[in-house]
């Protein structure tokens, strides 16, 4: 029996129960798009630029709404991880502080530069310092549930922003594509789920094809860039395993040459291509002939294609995926997916030097 079918595993290796977390994204994507049909906000008729503002698990719902909203996006859109928002901020732009503690100290900085600016700004978070400031300089916050690794709590953020986008008139309405998703991902949870066994499980199978190696995503940048990204950050904070991205057909222009030395390190690298039926029909035939150079350089290659109809439902079709395959190399590993210890030693010291 697979190590991945032995719920004696499962519960060793996951004390923190960020399987409950991960089978429970439809349920936090219902909840969030019924709070988003509540809110309430000024219009947006003067915004001429629209910049999210964060890091981590905070600033990816930033990237997946850019990806989702697609043409329908008729305005600038700018995803900022610095401590610094970019200078064409201004009276003229909208500007999403999203912080999932509120107290990312990148996040708190560029929220103040932000009000400096003059700038229309909304907070995204569960409360902290950010909670606190915008409270006291009357902008609004979106309040998302406590007590989450903010990677977990992408279905709050990303959601509560595309609502938020939604209620401001700056995408269409998206209840269509939201229930269509919610579909995708329940069918999903099923197969990609603990109990079913790794013989009819593809999540289980392309865990294990990439464990004990270093892990190449490479995704289409029209469609699926954020998707990789995602993907490269599950992979390092739930399964501690190193993973790098790379986009197509940028690939093709540089990181395809590196694919030759040293051919011993190279069969430890298992590459996933992320497909979607959307992509330029170039882009496609990239995609065939990157598979087909890198077999027999690479230690593995798999292939997952997106599901559903709406650009939604595809997109967190493969987010899903991602962090199915994410948990169970966290397993093979036998590392605890929920903790990130090293991050949260790097911002002790950070603050011990502040006060140094």
């Amino acid at each position: 029996m697979s190590v991945l079918d032995q719920p004696d595993r499962w519960m060793s290796a996951d004390p923190g129960a960020m399987h409950a977390l991960i089978e429970k994204l439809p349920e936090q994507i219902e909840e969030t798009v019924a709070a988003g049909r509540k809110l309430s906000l000024a219009s947006a008729a003067a915004v001429h630029s629209i910049v999210v503002t964060g890091l981590g698990g905070s600033a990816i719902g930033g990237d997946l709404a850019r990806s989702v909203a697609g043409r329908d996006l008729k305005k600038p859109f700018w995803v900022n991880r610095d401590y610094e928002l970019p200078p064409f901020v201004d009276a003229s732009t909208l500007v999403f502080a999203s912080s999932y503690s509120g107290n990312t100290e990148e996040t708190l900085s560029a929220y103040r530069q932000a009000v400096e600016a003059g700038a229309a700004v909304v907070c995204i978070t569960s409360g902290g310092k950010l909670g606190a400031l915008a409270g006291e300089g009357g902008h609004p916050v979106l309040a998302l549930p406590k007590g989450l690794p903010p990677r977990a709590a992408l279905g709050h953020s990303l959601f509560m922003l595309l609502s938020a986008l939604q209620a401001l008139g700056l995408i269409p309405d998206m209840t269509e594509a939201v229930d269509e998703t919610l579909g995708v991902l329940a069918e999903l949870r099923d197969r990609y789920g603990r109990r079913n066994p790794e013989s009819r499980n593809p999540a289980k199978s392309i865990a294990k094809s990439l464990h004990g190696k270093i892990v190449a995503v490479y995704g289409s940048s029209a469609i699926l860039e954020a998707t990789a990204f995602r993907w490269r950050s599950q992979i390092e904070e739930n399964a501690k395993n190193l993973a790098f991205h790379h986009i197509l057909p940028e690939m093709n222009h540089n990181e395809l040459v590196g694919w030759l030395h040293p051919p011993e390190a190279l069969k430890n690298i298992g590459v996933l291509l992320l497909r979607d039926k959307g992509d330029h029909p170039q882009v496609q035939r990239r995609f065939r002939l990157t598979e087909e150079i890198l077999s027999g350089r690479a230690g593995a290659i798999r292939e997952a294609w997106s599901e559903g109809e709406s650009l939604l439902a595809r997109v967190m079709s493969l987010i899903y995926l991602g962090d199915f395959v994410s948990l169970y190399l966290s397993y093979l590993n036998n590392t605890d997916p929920t903790p990130v210890e090293v991050i949260d030693y790097l911002k002790s010291r950070l603050s011990l030097d502040d006060r140094a």
